[in-house]
């Protein structure tokens, strides 16, 4: 690799992520309990509103999921438009629908109701409402919304995106399936509702994915080469409950309290890395979802270790901390030692919650050789623009680490 190159790539971001913290980084209020939907209406009129856009999941609909958040408007006489044109990996198409719904609906406000792609639908559509000369490509990348959205309340259905904290919307480029983020602090929803009740009845297949995505937050976070002391914890304390408890929710979905605290640290997962970033996971796994439509917590959870394995010793440290925060070591075991107990754990739940055979079954057919140099020009984009990684890699590792996942 370019010696040059990664000097300067570290400069950049080694002032970079000093300039962020001059930033106005925030949280979103939470509310939260059994049935904590339900509260939804009264802090919208507290903000003076009456006229509100719902981004629902049509699964959720289908599933009769919705009819809280519903009739808690009924009840309180809010106007609601709801709009469930939403994918796996939104389109672009589909949010510019959205858009077009919403100015004419007259709405206020937005709330968002489901799994990353509702949520990822709803902020673009924010945008798109906040910057309405813009199209969602010139949105695309780092601090170009610039301008307040509507207020936005985030309901997640999944233990796993963390996207009710995030300044991130993941789009897809319907014509080149381009998949991509647009990263603002603007689209940081205000409100963010965490209602165990309403993962209970997530199919065993989504628990598992969208819990491995909250993990691969976590790390990916805490690998990052600055992270403040108070996402450190938040990081550490969001791998030791998912480590605890994904098995539970996965094997006994009825488990509230297991719920709870999987939804609980997805919310802490999203804060790290919305604060310092991620690595090379996401950007080699949005190409796995942009080409391929691969879900995104499994493309997350199939890359997450290869990628683990690549950064060697430069992460041995990290993770054999976060191993014995995990409760996954023993004494007398090394660094190297603990670290790789820690890969081993994440393989192991892959294998134990069947997302290998999942992926390996429907996707990995799928992987063409001819698609790789555009994979490696996209994970690069991505990763090179906002992320401050451990280690830098080529794009010979990103070649391996894409090859050794297809073979």
């Amino acid at each position: 690799m370019n010696v040059l190159r990664v000097v300067w790539q570290r400069v950049f971001m080694f002032l970079f992520y000093k300039a962020t913290y001059l930033m106005n980084w925030r949280i979103p209020e939470l509310i939260e309990g059994n049935d904590s939907v339900k509260l939804i209406p009264n802090k919208i009129k507290e903000l003076g509103m009456d006229n509100c856009f719902l981004v629902i999941d049509p699964g959720l609909i289908k599933l009769g999921l919705d009819k809280g958040l519903i009739d808690a408007f009924m009840e309180s006489n809010l106007k609601y438009t709801i709009f469930s044109k939403i994918e796996p990996n939104p389109k672009i198409c589909d949010i510019e629908e959205g858009v077009e719904e919403y100015i004419k609906s007259g709405s206020s406000c937005i709330v968002t109701l489901g799994g990353g792609s509702a949520m990822d639908t709803a902020k673009a559509i924010g945008a798109r409402i906040a910057r309405p000369k813009k199209t969602i490509e010139q949105l695309g990348g780092l601090l170009k919304v610039g301008k307040k959205i509507p207020p936005l309340f985030a309901i997640p259905t999944t233990a796993g995106t963390g996207s009710e904290t995030t300044i991130a919307s993941v789009v897809t480029n319907e014509i080149t399936h381009h998949k991509y983020a647009i990263n603002d602090l603007h689209l940081i929803p205000l409100y963010a509702v965490l209602d165990p009740m309403l993962t209970v009845g997530l199919p065993k297949s989504i628990t598992s994915s969208t819990g491995m995505d909250a993990l691969t937050h976590a790390v990916e976070g805490y690998l990052s080469c600055d992270v403040p002391k108070k996402y450190r914890i938040l990081a550490e304390e969001a791998v030791e409950a998912i480590i605890k408890n994904i098995e539970i929710v996965y094997n006994d979905g009825s488990n509230i309290e297991a719920r709870r605290e999987m939804l609980y640290a997805s919310f802490k997962a999203g804060a790290v890395f919305t604060r310092v970033g991620l690595t090379y996971v996401h950007p080699i796994a949005h190409t796995f979802g942009g080409l391929y439509s691969v879900p995104h917590g499994l493309a997350n959870a199939i890359t997450l270790p290869y990628c683990l394995k690549k950064y060697g010793k430069k992460v041995y440290k990290k993770l054999s901390r976060l191993s014995d925060i995990a409760h996954l070591s023993s004494d007398g075991m090394s660094e190297e030692e603990k670290a790789k107990v820690f890969i081993e754990k994440i393989e192991e739940l892959n294998k134990k919650m069947e997302l290998n055979k999942t992926f390996d079954e429907r996707y990995k057919p799928l992987i063409k050789e001819e698609d790789i140099p555009q994979m490696i020009k996209w994970a690069q984009k991505e990763a090179n623009a906002a992320y401050y990684p451990p280690v830098i890699l080529s794009n010979k590792d990103l070649e391996e680490i894409i090859k050794e996942i297809k073979s």
